[in-house]
C-alpha cells in the first residue's frame, strides 16, 4: 500500500500537455547549444559546444566515417530540454562499440559465430503446413544466397533436436566475421539478437538479404501465430521497439566502409 501511495504522489502532477516531472529526473538536462563534427587523426568526432563528445564510460567517441559523425550528431540535436538516450538508438549503439572498442572484437564475432550455428534458419516446424510454407519461402532464399555466394554447405534439420553443422561451413562463417571491426560487429550482434539469426545479419551484411526481407524471416513465426490467435498490443509495442532498435543497426552498417547495398 505504501508503494503505491508513493507512486501516486509521484504521477499527481502527471496530465495531458503537461511536464512529466518523475520522467524529467530520470533524464540528464540538455547541456549543450550546438552540436557538429570534426575530423581528427583518430577518425571523426561528435562535438557539443566545439567539445568532442565522450562515451558515458568517458571514452573519446570517433568514428570511421563523417555520415556517420553526422547521424550521431543529428540525434543530439534534436534533443529536447532533456538527454533521452532511447530516442538516439545509433548513439547507443556506437558508444556501445566504442566502449568494447577493438580489443573487444573476437567477443563479438563470438556471439554471432554461436547463434550462426545453431541458426534459427536451420530449425524447421514439421507442422502445420502454411507455417512449413513460410518459413521456406522466408528462409531458404538466404540460405541459398549464402551457399551460392560463399560455397557454404548448410544441413537445415525438422524440429528442435541439435544439429551439428559441417566443420568447414563453421569455418567459413568465421572467415567472413574476421574482418569486421567492433562497429560493423557491434551493429551484427544487434541485429542477431534482434532476429535470433547470426545468419540473418552475415547475409545483410553482404547485400543477400533486404531489411523487408530480414524482418519477415525474423518474425514467421510470431506472424503465423498472429494469424492463428490475433495480435497481442503489448507484444506489438516490442516488436516495434526490436525494429527501431533494429532500423538504427542498419543505419550504423550503412554508415561504414564496405556498406550493404540491400
Amino acid at each position: 500500500m505504501r508503494d503505491q501511495l508513493e507512486d501516486a504522489a509521484l504521477h499527481r502532477d502527471d496530465g495531458y500537455g503537461r511536464a512529466q516531472k518523475h520522467i524529467q529526473q530520470t533524464f540528464p538536462k540538455r547541456f549543450y547549444a550546438e552540436t557538429g563534427v570534426a575530423e581528427t587523426p583518430e577518425g571523426w568526432a561528435v562535438t557539443l559546444d566545439g567539445k568532442p563528445m565522450r562515451t558515458p564510460g568517458r571514452k573519446p567517441v570517433r568514428v570511421p566515417t563523417r555520415a556517420l559523425a553526422e547521424t550521431i550528431a543529428t540525434e543530439w540535436a534534436g534533443m529536447g530540454t532533456h538527454i533521452m538516450p532511447n530516442q538516439m538508438p545509433v548513439t547507443r549503439l556506437v558508444n556501445s562499440a566504442v566502449e568494447t572498442g577493438p580489443e573487444g572484437a573476437a567477443a563479438l564475432r563470438q556471439s554471432i559465430h554461436q547463434y550462426a550455428a545453431g541458426d534459427l534458419l536451420l530449425y524447421r516446424a514439421e507442422y502445420p503446413t502454411d507455417l512449413v510454407a513460410a518459413q521456406e519461402a522466408a528462409w531458404d532464399p538466404i540460405l541459398v544466397g549464402l551457399a551460392r555466394r560463399f560455397e557454404i554447405v548448410f544441413q537445415p534439420t525438422i524440429g528442435i533436436l541439435h544439429q551439428q553443422q559441417p566443420a568447414t561451413t563453421l569455418a567459413r562463417l568465421a572467415a567472413l566475421l574476421e574482418p569486421e571491426d567492433h562497429f560493423a560487429l557491434a551493429s551484427m550482434v544487434a541485429i542477431t539478437g534482434i532476429t535470433g539469426s547470426g545468419l540473418i545479419a552475415i547475409a545483410y551484411r553482404h547485400s543477400l538479404v533486404t531489411r523487408e526481407q530480414a524482418l519477415t524471416a525474423a518474425y514467421v513465426d510470431e506472424d503465423h501465430n498472429i494469424r492463428m490467435w490475433g495480435e497481442d498490443e503489448e507484444a506489438a509495442a516490442r516488436r516495434a521497439d526490436k525494429i527501431a532498435d533494429f532500423d538504427a543497426a542498419l543505419a550504423l552498417l550503412a554508415r561504414l566502409p564496405g556498406a550493404p547495398s540491400a
